[in-house]
């Protein structure tokens, strides 16, 4: 074996992203509380648990929206930068799909992707539009490229919104709650093209309350309480015999309705 066919090797065993002793605080409330989590490229991780757990907190300290107080997290064997031009890289590496869409307002659906390709990425204007078009067309809002955000439905702007990320050609997507602002016939839609990312391979880290996508479309569910991964397991395993109580009470509560 070569030194190269070695160290891609390596690369290709080596976890994507990995969090180290991470700890968060806002103010008096330790909201991640020693959190250590190694995620492979390829693999999607849905974090689930109570309101409050820190499960939004830990997926966007990942691109560095929130600071940490201390450990470590690096995305493919880099630290996370501090600010700057390196930060700006990082995030078109880490893409990231909101609860409320984030589009601009004031520019067409097809602007709002093509936008950060040619900005960060330095992509030619031509060459990022025919990426973007191509992208619409993949999440099923092709047609919707002339219009504004405003003229879409909530599920239409989300699918817009994870066109976006893809067309920076992240190594890893992070979803945070991005069906919880939808009404219930949207979720559907998005859940359906996250479905297809997973599919085809793309490494997520999703933070949701859809359990019927953490059962079909996860690799490895984890459960938080109090800042901490309480439990972590194969879907079947942690929806069929949960190993800890506050997940068995969790459950029972969500799974009853």
């Amino acid at each position: 074996m070569t030194e190269t066919a070695v160290t891609d090797a390596a690369a290709a065993t080596a976890p994507l992203v990995v969090l180290s002793g991470v700890n968060k605080h806002f103010g008096a409330l330790h909201v991640l509380q020693d959190v250590d989590l190694s995620i492979r490229q390829g693999e999607v991780v849905v974090l689930i648990g109570p309101s409050g757990s820190g499960k939004s907190t830990l997926c966007r300290t990942i691109n560095r929206l929130e600071t940490i107080d201390s450990g470590t997290i690096t995305i493919d064997g880099r630290p996370l930068p501090a600010e700057g031009k390196e930060l700006a890289r990082l995030r078109a590496e880490v893409g990231m799909v909101f609860q409320s869409f984030n589009l601009f307002a004031h520019k067409t659906v097809l602007e709002n992707v093509v936008l950060g390709q040619v900005k960060v990425r330095r992509v030619a204007r031509d060459q990022a539009e025919a990426t973007a078009r191509e992208l619409l067309e993949r999440v099923g809002v092709g047609a919707q490229a002339d219009k504004y955000p405003a003229q879409l439905s909530g599920g239409q702007q989300q699918r817009v919104a994870i066109a976006r990320a893809l067309a920076m050609r992240p190594k890893v997507m992070l979803f945070d709650e991005p069906t919880s602002a939808l009404d219930p016939e949207m979720v559907t839609e998005v859940l359906e093209v996250m479905r297809q990312l997973a599919a085809e391979g793309m490494t997520m880290v999703v933070v949701t309350h859809e359990m019927g996508f953490a059962r079909s479309a996860a690799n490895r569910v984890l459960f938080m309480a109090d800042g901490r991964i309480v439990e972590e397991n194969t879907p079947d395993a942690f929806f069929t015999a949960p190993r800890t109580d506050r997940a068995k009470d969790f459950l029972s509560k969500i799974l009853s309705h």
